[in-house]
């Protein structure tokens, strides 16, 4: 039987790294077999078009690239890591918990398409990676939701002021504001489940955030 495959998505510095790894030790916690993937997999050579295209190699703007070909760029690295590293997981755990997947094609990519283009962009998507790729579909896509303006701020943070750290999506404030739309479309259109991640005075704690995501998932799978 073929484990709950989760996804943890959201704009870069919205903090699905640490929720991704809070919800995985949670589930442990619980007695579940559980793996945790990241992607892209920056330490494998399967990712190299992938920093290429975010450092700016093919165009300094994210719109520069094509999404069709910058989508195919991370469906290789998806696809490399599900055959090479947790394909048997996905058989013989509970869960596999995912910060990223082919749903950040959709927030990333889909944003540079133009508005009745976008069904046919993600008709396109899901069959190359779910079908003719053959990589498994989520069961569940949880979007973390921060304003871009809130979420530049953590980024800044992260990298200690120093703006040149920042990846071709990640300095464009613009087209980050794009990119939740687009997010933000999918998840009214693809029944994902929005976390409303800030309130008035900012962003949400951590903890009070990982509540809200595990709540999210017991109301579906009654752990």
């Amino acid at each position: 039987m073929a484990s709950k495959f989760i996804v943890i998505e959201g704009l870069d510095g919205c903090g699905k790294a640490t929720q991704t790894e809070i919800l995985c030790q949670k589930l442990i916690d619980m007695g579940k077999k559980v793996t945790k993937l990241t992607f892209p997999v920056y330490e494998s050579p399967s990712s190299s078009l992938v920093k290429m295209y975010l450092n700016g190699d093919f165009g300094d703007n994210a719109e520069d690239v094509n999404p069709y070909i910058a989508s195919s760029f991370y469906a290789v690295d998806r696809v490399a890591s599900y055959l090479q590293s947790w394909k048997s997981d996905y058989e013989n755990q509970d869960f596999i918990v995912a910060d990223r997947y082919t749903t950040s094609n959709i927030i990333y990519q889909m944003a540079k398409i133009e508005e009745q283009s976008k069904k046919d962009y993600i008709d396109w998507l899901y069959d190359f990676e779910y079908n003719k790729l053959g990589i498994p579909k989520p069961d569940m896509v949880i979007y973390l939701d921060v304003n871009p303006d809130i979420s530049q701020k953590l980024m800044s943070n992260r990298y200690n002021g120093d703006e040149n750290k920042k990846d071709i999506h990640e300095k464009d404030v613009d087209f980050l504001l794009t990119c939740r739309k687009s997010a933000l479309l999918a998840a009214e259109k693809l029944d994902w489940k929005v976390i409303d991640c800030c309130d008035e005075n900012g962003i949400l704690s951590i903890d009070c955030i990982s509540k809200k995501i595990f709540d999210v998932l017991n109301s579906m799978f009654d752990i």
